[in-house]
C-alpha cells in the first residue's frame, strides 16, 4: 500500500453558498464517493489479511504432512519389527529347530509383503519374459536352449513398482542363444 501523505486528497469547500443546489449534489456525492474508497481500501486490507492467513495455514498443512505423512505406514511396519524382534527372541532358544525358524520368517515376510501391497507396492517378477530395460537390469547374459534368446532366464533380485512408478528394477540373468 502507498502512503497517501504526500498527495492529499483536496478538501471539499465548505465556503460555497448555498445557492448553487448543483454544488451541493457534486459536494455529496463526493462525500459518497470517499465513503466508497474508504469502504474499498477497508474491504483489501482484509482480503490480504485473509490471504496471508490462507498462505500460512497452507504452510502449516504442508509441514504437518511432511511431518506425518507416514505416521500410518510407519505404525504398520512397527508390528513387523516386533515379529522380527520375537523371531530373534526365538532364534536364541536352545530347542529351536530351523523349521519353526523358517515358518516365523514366512509369516514375517507375508506380513511385510501385505503393508506393502496397501500402499501400492508391488513385486516385478519376470522371469520368462522378454528382457526390458525399463525395468529389468540385466546382470549377465546366459546361453540357454530353454529359454529364448532376451528373456529373463532367472532373476537374482525382485524388483518393485510403486503403483505404475518403478521403485527398484529387476536384476535378472538374461538368455542368449547357445
Amino acid at each position: 500500500m502507498t502512503d497517501n501523505a504526500e498527495h492529499p486528497a483536496p478538501e471539499t469547500p465548505t465556503d460555497i453558498p448555498a445557492a448553487h443546489p448543483e454544488m451541493e449534489a457534486l459536494l455529496a456525492q463526493i462525500d459518497e464517493l470517499k465513503g466508497q474508497v474508504q469502504s474499498a481500501k477497508e474491504a483489501q486490507l482484509r482480503s490480504l489479511a485473509e490471504l496471508d492467513n490462507v498462505r500460512k495455514r497452507a504452510e502449516r498443512e504442508i509441514d504437518a504432512g511432511r511431518k506425518f505423512g507416514a505416521e500410518k505406514l510407519l505404525g504398520e511396519l512397527l508390528g513387523i519389527c516386533d515379529s522380527v524382534d520375537l523371531g530373534l527372541a526365538a532364534a536364541e532358544k536352545p530347542d529351536v529347530s530351523a523349521k519353526t525358524i523358517a515358518e516365523g520368517l514366512e509369516l514375517t515376510r507375508r506380513q511385510l509383503v501385505s503393508v506393502l501391497e496397501k500402499q501400492g507396492v508391488s513385486a516385478v517378477d519376470p522371469k520368462g519374459l522378454p528382457f526390458n530395460p525399463d525395468f529389468h537390469e540385466a546382470v549377465s547374459m546366459v546361453p540357454s536352449a530353454e529359454v529364448p534368446p532376451n528373456h529373463v532366464l532367472s532373476v537374482m533380485q525382485r524388483g518393485y513398482k510403486l503403483h505404475e512408478r518403478l521403485l527398484r528394477p529387476a536384476m535378472v540373468i538374461v538368455a542368449r542363444a547357445p
